[in-house]
């Protein structure tokens, strides 16, 4: 995931931003904090999801992590190596990875719960503090030292899962994806794509939820989201030819907010359909809203502050939304909280998590990328 804080503090920024894209990535950023806090309410049962599919904004980050990367650096290797390449990547990404892991560590006991999490009050303080030093370096943990009880690989902060898989895709764009021709990366395309329909189809649930742990099959599962959207993402930056969009930020939210929510398809009768769903709107249909949105236009005051205010948090507050949904999922499991009494606390998590994602970028984020940029960057 990247956004408008993404801009190179060192190359001269002479390439078209797109804000909208920006844009984008906030609106389903915030689609996904609403996602997880009605989850508790589905009882861990996929067809009873309240925004159902809100699970597939992972898979249009990497649509967009593709379209994105190839657009700051496909024609830019001539005078960057491949250290100064994953030295970028790193600026970028992990300072945030460690504020969303430390946050996940503060937050840990306070999501204590005898029904929900149960391992929580058992594990001792080293446990936790190294749990969150691998974390620190992306390091994923095995389910055998896993410490809440959900197998996730980040248990301190589950999401952090999918910059896993992001750091897996920039490496194999540096080292090979960028130099295969549009022919072998179209041929690449179709047969993700292949993989990612026949998965979802014919899958044991019916959809693409999953790629959180190491174990064989869930990493089948996250290297089927990866490789589809962000294979897809590059092939279309290749061949992109920009039309007339007219009010494309509103038209292509609208649509990906109607996607991600829309109500599970075919029920437990059919899971087939649903996963014939899955498979339409991250093939085709993510598609086709990157290349509006990217077609599109930023006009207004208004709406050039709201794509660069969603494009800020869009990072952010993926990463650091779900420590505190975990205290929201405990208070709620502990007192049986109907999800009517629920829905103020979970907008409070919203706000909260909003606020706390602005803070963290001003405060935090952008001055120590700032100083490992001029510390690692400059005098290379």
């Amino acid at each position: 995931m990247t956004n408008s804080a993404t801009r190179p503090f060192i190359f001269a920024d002479t390439k078209k931003h797109y804000e909208i894209l920006d844009g984008l990535r906030g609106v389903a950023s915030i689609v996904v904090v609403f996602f997880h806090i009605f989850e508790i309410y589905s009882g861990g049962d996929h067809t009873k999801q309240i925004l159902n599919h809100g699970y597939l904004a992972v898979d249009f980050f990497f649509l967009l992590s593709g379209f994105v990367i190839a657009h700051a650096y496909d024609n830019r290797w001539n005078k960057m190596s491949l250290k100064h390449f994953f030295t970028r990547r790193l600026i970028r990404l992990h300072p945030m990875i460690i504020a969303g892991i430390t946050l996940g560590a503060v937050c840990f006991y306070f999501s204590a719960s005898p029904i929900l999490f149960p391992n929580i009050s058992s594990t001792p303080l080293w446990q936790v503090l190294l749990t969150m030093l691998l974390g620190y370096f992306l390091i994923p943990i095995p389910v055998s030292m896993e410490i809440r009880g959900w197998t996730e690989m980040y248990p301190l902060n589950g999401p952090v899962w999918t910059l896993f898989f992001e750091y897996i895709a920039n490496i194999l764009y540096a080292l090979f994806l960028r130099k295969t021709s549009n022919t072998v990366l179209s041929i690449l395309v179709v047969i993700a794509g292949i993989a990612l329909a026949h998965y979802a189809i014919t899958g044991p649930t019916g959809d693409l939820i999953g790629g959180w742990a190491i174990t064989p099959e869930q990493l089948r599962v996250g290297f089927t989201r990866l490789l589809y959207p962000f294979l897809a993402g590059l092939l279309l930056h290749r061949f992109f030819k920009p039309i007339s969009v007219k009010n494309a930020f509103f038209w292509c939210s609208a649509l990906l907010v109607v996607l991600l929510c829309i109500p599970r398809v075919g029920g437990s009768e059919h899971l087939w359909m649903n996963g014939i769903y899955d498979a339409f709107v991250v093939i085709c249909c993510f598609p086709l809203i990157v290349f509006l949105g990217a077609s599109g236009e930023v006009k207004g005051r208004f709406a050039t502050k709201l794509c660069r205010f969603l494009g800020d948090i869009s990072y952010p507050i993926y990463l650091l939304h779900f420590p505190l949904t975990y205290i929201f999922y405990a208070w709620v499991v502990n007192n049986q909280i109907p999800m009517s009494e629920a829905l103020p606390a979970g907008v409070l998590v919203l706000l909260v998590s909003i606020g706390l994602s602005y803070a963290c970028l001003k405060v935090y984020d952008i001055p120590v990328r700032r100083w490992l940029a001029k510390k690692w960057l400059e005098k290379g």
